[in-house]
């Protein structure tokens, strides 16, 4: 069981609002620009802060899309839905049911089985396992990855990112992500950790995500994608029913809701791993 939670789990967490059988796309982007490059001509605005008022631009359109302020000001999420996990492309599973509670900015709890009785839970810069035997700690890797992918997410990229002063902005143009025309936009930190975003030409909704991350052990560069799609109104939130994550490739997880609430008040106890909170007994309210 132990190894079926380690093997399902990745496929759950780390995401944002966000997959429904799309063709991946060839993800390898040309680095951003240098911004303080010199530029050949002088026109009466430079050619550098043009380029980053055209991707704010269109990071504003997309979050006007996803619901605005309904979308930025949004404290809780929880998701119910299957999830299905992949090695090197090809399925392991038949999928597993799933619960998944979000208070943002550091807490998440995933529930599976359908007696939603093994969890994860994720609490600041800690992860943990529930089951039957108790809670314990997560295998520091597994916690590394899951802070990484929490770290990229989309809603952290376009609820923090976006407006931190430290971050650059920078429009790269038009693309084809998902089979879909799209504008793609890339924001780098001042840790230089970039990630790129391609929003639909049309309806300004985010489509995919790309960023790499250097492995410390090999010293191998990785590239992790995600596709969002089947985009549904839910109290005001544009949000994903379909989420596919590629890992350096090949598919490595995909993840269909069934249905998502916002701002429902959950209780904190279920962040708690030594809390001894049932989903079973308990309403998840304060």
């Amino acid at each position: 069981m132990k190894r079926l939670l380690l093997i399902l789990l990745p496929v759950i967490c780390g995401a944002g609002l966000t997959s429904a059988g799309v063709a991946q796309e060839s993800s390898s982007q040309a680095p951003p620009q240098n911004p303080s490059a010199p530029v050949s001509s002088a026109p009466s605005i430079p050619v550098d802060q043009e380029n980053a008022r055209q991707a704010k631009a269109i990071l504003d359109k997309a979050i006007q899309a996803l619901g605005g302020q309904s979308y930025l000001t949004m404290q809780d999420m929880q998701q119910e839905g299957r999830a299905y996990s992949f090695h090197h492309g090809r399925p392991t599973s038949n999928g597993v049911q799933f619960w998944r509670f979000v208070v943002f900015p550091d807490k998440e709890r995933i529930e599976i089985t359908k007696q939603r009785d093994i969890a994860t839970v994720y609490n600041g810069d800690k992860g943990f396992e529930i089951t039957y035997k108790g809670p314990h700690p997560m295998e520091p890797k597994d916690v590394t990855d899951y802070l990484r992918r929490r770290r990229f997410s989309l809603d952290t990229v376009l609820r923090t990112w976006v407006n931190d002063p430290k971050v650059a902005l920078f429009y790269e143009g038009t693309a084809v992500a998902a089979q879909l025309p799209a504008v793609q936009v890339t924001l780098v930190n001042d840790k230089n950790e970039a990630v790129t975003l391609y929003f639909d030409a049309e309806t300004h909704l985010p489509i995919k995500k790309t960023f790499t991350w250097r492995d410390p052990e090999d010293k191998q560069k990785n590239l992790e994608e995600e596709i969002y799609d089947n985009y549904r109104l839910v109290q005001g939130v544009m949000t994903a029913y379909g989420f596919t994550r590629y890992f350096n490739g090949d598919i490595a997880s995909e993840r269909f809701l069934n249905s998502a609430s916002y701002n429902q008040g959950l209780n904190r106890a279920m962040f708690d791993p030594n809390s001894g909170y049932d989903p079973n007994k308990q309403s998840g309210k304060h």
